[in-house]
């Protein structure tokens, strides 16, 4: 197989390797983070559906408290203690200013059976003054009085007199504020019946869901939008279903919602019959009081209204509320006091209108619901008779989880890991690839260079043994058959020590050596291999002082065979065929012994991969040049067993190798 495309498909395994690798890496990062997500937006949901329940349950509780009210509390005088004493005092809900617990109360408000208008503010048939109620309290009562008349009649819950409608100048109109406080049976005088009877008819029409057309006609659009118009994402509200068999709770609170009985001491002045202002007649019925019920009037107002039987007879006791306080009183002021607020929305609807807009921590004021972004965090409705208001969360930015950091910590030195592990292990197999492929062309180069000396020493043996050859070519062959098994011995010498030193076999015999007796040795070993390759040697010992050097004889006849056989094979078709051995002494005790050839030399680019092993600058298949790629890798490995340094320095032309011993 060709080695670009062996290289080719280690890249795209090992790519398609670290790809799986990343992508179930990043898979696992996102689940884990989307489960730390999901923790902490069930927590955020959790602290809504509490801060829900406060709400609701607050809510229940106030409401609870006005359905415990009499019917005589909604006039203003009451009976109080044994009906036989005739003790009479104010009703708790004829204070001014007015008292209640519910914030955002106007005031409350009865309308009788003929469509008769009153309110505990002021007494029906006599005169304020006899109470003790000062001109300008009294004052003030009226106009709070006439504040609830006005808003019940413009949602067309009560019509108004046509003694106010005919008011159209400023002496009308203050005769008119002072027939708000007149007496039932002068109101009688200028109403109409028919008006009367539709009054109790309007109150039912709010315990119906308030239709598209009624909502334009009566202003009840709200500013914000519908409900049905928000964009909030709900990714994680898919993730959980509902339990099984739930009833919503305010269905549950309407079953529990029944109608009462109670018997009633009330008050009545007799101003009706007679013309006695403070004549008050104590009278005992009983009472079925049905539950409030809870609707929206004209987008600034909401009120609470139940029905009231006595004697069969219809009556409708309220209170008005402005909407605005209402929200912020209850359910604001609840949600302020949360950690909810620092990062979540809280919209509150009523039948699918919404509202109010509750801002958390970034105080955006939003003016229509489409603006409104983020995650749908917990969506609920109040219990009955509050059912059609509806409290929405939402939440823009999630915090991280407590987990993250760790998490991204982890995911960040993983990628490092698989980045590295993925460079290191391609890294490493590109070595591994090309030792594999250098070793084949070391297999083919061995076998190149025995089988080729090994035919013609064949040959010639032959030859001479047969006695075909005269005596002027024996000589011939026989030098030629001696040349060759140094080569061979050389080459299988050069194999063995690489064995040796690769499986760290190979031990030097270090002995103190003379620097001429070296010399010697080289002159005797290399004269023959290079005047047999048709180079001359030229032995350069000048300056060198007496001395010894600590090496391994052998391993350094070796380096110098290697580097002179070596400039022999690439020089051969060099012009100048010589090679320079030189011997020179350094300073600090330092020897210097150094081959030059004349031939091509080395690219500067190949300087440093000459030395690695069964490295060939050549194609195997295609080169010029015998060898087999370990003589200088070997040569180094020498020089750096016995302490010395190599080096190798460009010439023009060829190449010098030397190398520096210390004495």
């Amino acid at each position: 197989m060709h080695p670009s495309l062996t290289k080719s498909r280690f890249r795209l395994w090992l790519s398609l390797f670290l790809l799986l690798l990343i992508v179930l890496s990043a898979l696992l990062v996102y689940q884990a983070l989307s489960q730390m997500k999901w923790e902490v937006f069930r927590q955020h949901q959790i602290l809504a559906e509490e801060l829900a329940s406060r709400i609701d349950s607050q809510l229940s509780r106030l409401i609870e408290n006005e359905e415990q009210r009499s019917f005589a509390e909604y006039t203003f005088l009451n009976v109080f203690g044994d009906e036989k004493s005739n003790f009479i005092q104010r009703s708790p809900l004829s204070s001014y200013p007015v008292e209640a617990d519910i914030p955002g109360v106007v005031g409350y408000f009865q309308v009788d059976d003929k469509g008769r208008f009153s309110t505990p503010l002021l007494p029906v048939g006599s005169s304020a003054d006899a109470y003790g109620i000062a001109q300008n309290e009294r004052e003030q009562r009226r106009q709070l009085q006439q504040q609830i008349r006005q808003i019940l009649s413009r949602n067309q819950l009560i019509k108004t007199s046509r003694r106010v409608r005919a008011s159209n100048n400023k002496q009308e109109a203050a005769e008119a504020d002072r027939a708000m406080a007149l007496s039932e049976a002068e109101e009688v005088a200028f109403s109409d019946r028919r008006d009367e009877e539709v009054s109790q008819q309007k109150f039912d029409l709010l315990e119906q869901p308030i239709e598209a057309e009624r909502r334009k006609s009566s202003q009840l659009t709200s500013k914000l939008g519908r409900v049905a118009e928000l964009k909030l994402e709900s990714q994680f509200q898919a993730q959980q279903a509902p339990p099984a068999n739930t009833v919503p709770s305010a269905i549950v609170a309407k079953k529990k919602r029944v109608s009462r009985k109670e018997q009633i001491v009330l008050a009545e002045s007799l101003a009706v019959a007679s013309d006695t202002d403070d004549a008050v007649r104590v009278t005992t019925f009983e009472s079925e009081v049905d539950p409030f019920h809870f609707s929206e009037l004209d987008g600034r107002h909401f009120v609470l209204f139940r029905k009231v039987w006595r004697e069969g007879a219809r009556y409708t006791q309220g209170i008005l509320f402005e909407q605005e306080l209402f929200l912020k009183g209850v359910i604001e002021r609840l949600f302020r006091k949360t950690a909810l607020s620092e990062m979540s929305d809280l919209l509150v609807a009523f039948q699918g209108d919404l509202l109010s807009h509750f801002s958390g921590g970034d105080g955006v004021a939003y003016t229509r619901a489409a603006e409104l972004k983020g995650e749908l965090l917990y969506r609920t409705r109040l219990s009955a008779p509050l059912a059609e208001i509806e409290l929405i969360f939402s939440i823009k930015h999630l915090p991280a989880g407590p987990g993250s950091t760790v998490v991204y910590w982890v995911s960040s030195l993983l990628i490092l890991v698989l980045c590295g592990g993925f460079y290191f292990i391609y890294r490493l197999g590109l070595k591994q690839l090309l030792l594999a492929q250098q070793q084949q062309d070391f297999v083919s180069a061995v076998s190149h260079e025995l089988k080729t000396p090994l035919t013609s020493i064949r040959m010639y043996g032959e030859i001479l043994r047969e006695g075909w050859a005269d005596e002027a070519k024996k000589r011939t062959y026989y030098d030629y058959i001696f040349h060759e098994s140094e080569r061979l011995t050389r080459l299988i010498n050069n194999v063995l020590q690489l064995a040796r030193v690769t499986r760290n076999e190979h031990h030097l015999n270090i002995r103190e050596v003379e620097i001429s007796e070296l010399m010697d040795i080289i002159q005797s070993k290399v004269t023959s291999l290079v005047e047999h390759s048709g180079f001359t040697l030229q032995l350069n010992c000048e300056g060198v002082c007496d001395g010894r050097l600590t090496i391994d004889p052998d391993a350094f006849t070796q380096i110098i065979l290697n580097l002179v056989d070596n400039a022999v094979k690439f020089s051969a078709k060099a012009e100048i065929k010589r090679i320079d051995i030189g011997c020179h002494c350094l300073s600090n005790g330092r020897v210097e012994f150094s081959v030059r050839d004349y031939g091509p030399g080395i690219a500067k680019g190949q300087m440093k991969k000459i030395f690695q092993l069964f490295y060939r600058s050549e194609n195997e298949l295609t080169r010029n040049t015998i060898g087999t790629g370990i003589g200088l890798s070997l040569v180094k490995q020498l020089v750096q067993q016995m302490g010395a340094k190599m080096d190798v320095v460009k010439q023009t032309p060829g190449v010098e190798f030397k190398l520096i011993f210390v004495r």
